[in-house]
């Protein structure tokens, strides 16, 4: 339970700031952008040669050649600043109260590594928006995957990577079976066709995204197995390598709708999303 000096200090940084909560609304909204870009890749890749699989770096690229793609890039880095923000303050401030013991500070640990994982891509796509660099590699997993070998029990903290993130995709394909994400929102202010959409964009999404997120997470746990680096995959790779499975075509194109729809839901979170900083 929060004591009174806590309730007091949070109830000020709601009056105070209520900027950072809007600010956190539009990097949800690049957030889902991101990810309807990644899904209409792999769609397209799923259906013929014009596409290819990729992951958040790699569909930043492709963005930057479209038409206004500079201003969806100065939109998607400014508006994941805002998202690294919010996460920033869900893992110090705890305005959601996930509380202190094990499981709540899992939680806050994860938005912790949550805002430096989107900080690489925000500054990734500033630098493609104002030309003075790329996005980054999509081989960066295998780099982080090199450099954690190097260190004192370096194959054992991979495999734990691996293993924080499998559980990370496990929880979100509960969530999305359950639809548990629900409570997140703030339906009472939405009609029944925009809870609809939230409810299947939110379900499909989160089991389309669990599912590639535990293909991750075993990828690294892999690398930790055979001690080679090159066996890390990130989200573009295990695009590429479901493709490759039997059927991996149609298995492709409906991981594809999902990550769309899981866009959608990112957007959809930046409009109803509970959000207890700010007004």
């Amino acid at each position: 339970m929060n004591s009174p000096s806590t309730i007091e200090i949070n109830d000020k940084l709601r009056e105070a700031k209520p900027w950072v909560r809007r600010f956190g609304r539009l990097g949800y909204w690049a957030k889902g952008l991101v990810y309807v870009m990644i899904g209409v890749l792999a769609a397209l890749a799923a259906i013929g040669p014009s596409g290819d699989t990729t992951g958040t770096s790699g569909a930043l690229q492709s963005l930057s050649g479209m038409p206004f793609g500079e201003v969806a890039l100065w939109f998607i880095g400014i508006g994941l600043i805002g998202y690294i923000l919010w996460n920033f303050i869900k893992a110090i401030k705890d305005p959601e109260n996930e509380g202190r013991d094990a499981k709540g500070l899992i939680k806050r640990a994860g938005y912790f590594i949550s805002g430096f994982i989107y900080t690489s891509l925000a500054f990734g796509a500033i630098k493609l928006a104002s030309h003075t660099g790329n996005a980054g590699s999509e081989n960066s997993h295998k780099t982080i995957s090199a450099k954690l070998m190097e260190q004192p029990f370096g194959v054992w903290l991979v495999g734990l990577l691996g293993a924080i993130i499998i559980g990370y995709g496990v929880h979100e394909l509960y969530s999305g079976i359950k639809e548990k994400f629900m409570s997140k929102f703030k339906t009472y202010e939405m009609n029944d066709q925009e809870r609809k959409i939230a409810r299947w964009s939110g379900k499909i999404g989160l089991i389309s995204r669990g599912i590639v997120l535990s293909m991750v997470g075993f990828f690294f746990i892999r690398t930790a197995y055979t001690h080679n680096p090159n066996e890390s995959k990130g989200l573009g790779g295990a695009l590429t390598e479901l493709a490759n499975q039997p059927f991996g075509q149609i298995l492709l194109a409906i991981v594809a709708v999902g990550l769309i729809l899981y866009g959608v839901y990112q957007i959809i979170r930046g409009r109803y999303q509970h959000m207890n900083f700010g007004k």
